[in-house]
């Protein structure tokens, strides 16, 4: 097939990225106001961002994606798929509301309360379960602004809950001394609620538009041409507008300029090429000026050739890499929908699995970013409370094996491989972790062994540690099981065997604290 003039300069943006770019060169055609500072709009100055030490120290954040769409407690993309006529969420939708041509998603607006939200409590208790930075969501793909927006009045001061859920966060995370991110999923928006314009393909309501068509809601809706309602939405700027584009702009250096945020998070690649580099540029000057010159926000995009070389920081949606990757990365995943939804109750991640993840992921260079979906109240239940407690609970024993440590030479070692191929939406594949498995972490010269389960035999063997090993490990004089203190232990061509205590000083995975001689 032909490839268009336009899907053809996309094809060789896409590939720029991973080039080294001649000396001043830059895309930008635009005059957009940046902040002055030592970056500017340009992939050739943003290469020279270095990612911030807090964030490598940190390894641990949670979220709250939380916004309008919680109101009907259903689940993720409620907004899109309430205009899919074959979708569970219109079914829904129409059961419970009403026909999308007569109500429509402004009109569940007033629903999102937040009754119950205090958003002190909560990173209170994210703080206690081990998190060092904490990420409210700015907008979701349904343009609703979650702060009190200059460019958009379909925002949570002006309706829903009336309160500024950014501003009350950040406040709290200062209080605690959590860094602040904030997400951003708008860019995607006129291509994701296009649906909303579409109507009925059968029935009685057949061809009778749905709301989202009635010019009068396109502040909220958008000006989309095209409907895009294949449920498989191509993630690109295709049939996007150059004035949308600038109005995105507009309203994300909004939100940079007025909270500051030590992350930013975008779901997606950085958008729209010189847009989105100087919303970069725009927020790591920023950050310069209030620290001496140096950066210490970050930015994150899910493409990986973004972060190649300075620019940003990689996040991984829903899924681990396959090794230690060579930058600082980002997991982003939830311990049930992205939107709360009340049919997950029961069957959240457990806090096993979630300790397992982080373990994984850490060894591996990483941090995670974990949701805990609200509710519409803005207060956790108590299954997910169950979850958090048990996060909480292993942290206290287990944190200094996480928290501001470094990967080894080796991320760790398993019976099998049992990280998939690929990188994002992968963790669903995973099996789970047994004694079996270790995992490595350092911190100077302290080397951190995980073994992720309990043996029933009283022994637990560390093969990757056995005597005369490939990865040249220097000698071994002390070794302690975090929780409950020093182990007996020996060292033979089988591996590093650990003689254990008859109790367990915590649940899920086990950490070692191993002090000697050139072991890191």
């Amino acid at each position: 097939m032909e490839m268009s003039r336009r899907r053809a300069l996309q094809a060789l943006a896409l590939t720029l990225p991973a080039l080294k770019w001649a000396p001043g060169y830059a895309f930008s055609q635009h005059k957009l106001p940046v902040s002055p500072g030592p970056f500017k709009g340009t992939r050739e100055s943003l290469q020279h961002y270095a990612i911030p030490e807090w964030f490598r120290d940190a390894k641990f954040g949670i979220w709250a994606h939380w916004g309008p769409q919680s109101a009907i407690e259903a689940g993720d993309w409620y907004a899109r798929n309430m205009y899919q006529q074959d979708h569970e969420q219109y079914k829904h939708f129409v059961t419970n509301y009403g026909h999308p041509s007569k109500i429509g998603y402004k009109d569940t607006i007033p629903k999102w309360k937040a009754e119950k939200f205090d958003a002190d409590h909560l990173l209170g208790l994210y703080k206690n379960a081990g998190a060092k930075y904490f990420m409210t969501m700015g907008v979701h793909h349904d343009n609703f602004d979650l702060w009190n927006s200059k460019h958009n009045r379909w925002n949570a001061v002006n309706m829903g809950p009336k309160i500024d859920i950014v501003g009350q966060f950040k406040q709290a995370a200062h209080k605690h001394g959590l860094k602040f991110g904030i997400s951003d999923h708008l860019w995607i928006s006129p291509k994701w609620f296009s649906t909303s314009k579409g109507a009925d393909k059968t029935g009685p309501y057949s061809v009778i538009p749905y709301d989202g068509a009635n010019p009068a809601f396109d502040s909220l809706y958008g000006k989309s041409a095209k409907v895009f309602a294949d449920p498989n939405l191509t993630w690109d700027n295709e049939g996007i507008a150059e004035s949308w584009k600038k109005h995105w702009f507009d309203r994300i250096k909004d939100l940079v300029d007025n909270y500051h945020p030590d992350l930013l998070y975008c779901d997606g690649a950085i958008p729209f090429e010189e847009y989105g580099l100087s919303i970069l540029a725009n927020l790591y000057n920023q950050s310069a000026a209030k620290h001496g010159g140096i950066t210490q926000s970050v930015y994150t995009s899910k493409r990986a050739e973004d972060s190649q070389v300075g620019t940003c920081v990689f996040d991984v949606e829903r899924g681990v890499v396959d090794t230690i990757w060579p930058r600082p990365w980002q997991t982003d995943t939830c311990i049930g929908d992205w939107h709360y939804n009340r049919k997950m109750i029961g069957h959240y991640k457990s806090a096993k699995t979630v300790v397992d993840l982080l373990a994984d992921i850490v060894s591996r260079n990483g941090n995670l970013m974990l949701n805990f979906p609200l509710p519409a109240s803005g207060m956790p239940d108590n299954d997910e409370l169950k979850t958090l407690d048990g996060i909480t609970k292993w942290m206290a024993v287990n944190n200094e094996a996480i928290h501001g440590t470094r990967p080894w030479k080796i991320y760790g070692e398993s019976p099998v491989s049992k990280v998939p191929s690929g990188t994002s939406f992968n963790e669903n594949k995973r099996e789970d972790l047994t004694f079996n498995d270790v995992r490595f972490t350092t911190k100077g010269k302290i080397l951190y062994s995980f073994f992720m389960g309990w043996p029933q035999e009283g022994h637990v063997v560390i093969k990757p540690l056995a005597a005369n090993n490939p990865h040249k490990t220097g000698r071994i004089d002390n070794i302690e099981l975090l929780g409950h203190g020093k182990v007996e232990f020996s060292q033979d061509g089988e591996g590093l065997k650990i003689s254990l205590p008859a109790q367990k000083p915590c649940e899920h995975a086990y950490a070692l604290k191993l002090t000697g001689i050139d072991l890191t």
